[in-house]
């Protein structure tokens, strides 16, 4: 959005002064020079692909979230969330969506890779190890993961608004949530027979 303002937008809304104008015109295209390269476009129709699907949660956060002030917990789930991401977007999976404390990640969609099981699994051992090592308002944080691999149809965008959002539909998110619910044990559960077949370098 800020890319597209005007001389005449900022008018509008009251910066009158031209220098300020300027400025604030220069450093929103200094923003764009630094702005990330661009994402793989999200296909708007579904289509029917292989798919690897993670969840993943920390480990107790009801309690924790009946134990600290709600700013503080605010905190730590803020900063388990940019763990997380930074893992998935450096193993270069797609995080869909964050459902409080559990973040729902798809391999394989939009881009595809060969070894986007392999990816996952790595990721999420990452996600548990890098979880554990986090150090906000004293709290010992732990994550568990769950991952499946399989057929899957992605893509078809569902729901209204701020609300709508990329549909998966599949016995592959399915046992990914599965996997990510068990008793509150730390670690992850795997279903995907290409990485076990081919194993972990």
């Amino acid at each position: 959005m800020l890319p597209r303002l005007t001389a005449e937008d900022l008018i509008s809304i009251g910066v009158t002064s031209v220098g300020h104008r300027r400025r604030l015109l220069d450093a929103i295209v200094a923003l764009g020079a630094e702005a990330p390269p661009a994402t793989v476009p999200i296909p708007a129709l579904a289509e029917r692909r292989q798919l690897t699907v993670m969840f993943c949660d920390m480990v107790g956060s009801t309690a924790l979230s009946a134990r600290l002030d709600p700013e503080d917990y605010r905190e730590v789930i803020a900063a388990y969330h940019r763990a997380v991401a930074k893992i998935i977007a450096e193993s270069d999976g797609f995080v869909s969506r964050y459902m409080g404390d559990g973040v729902l990640v798809y391999f394989g969609y939009p881009q595809a890779h060969e070894d986007d099981a392999k990816r996952a699994v790595r990721a999420g051992l990452a996600c548990i190890d890098a979880v554990g090592r986090l150090d906000v308002k004293s709290v010992a944080l732990q994550a568990r993961v769950g991952i499946a691999t399989g057929l899957a149809v992605v893509g078809g965008l569902i729901g209204e608004g701020s609300a709508q959002e990329q549909s998966v539909v599949g016995e592959t998110p399915n046992l990914a949530a599965l996997h990510y619910s068990p008793p509150p044990v730390v670690g992850a559960l795997i279903t995907t027979q290409r990485v076990l077949a081919s194993g972990l370098p």
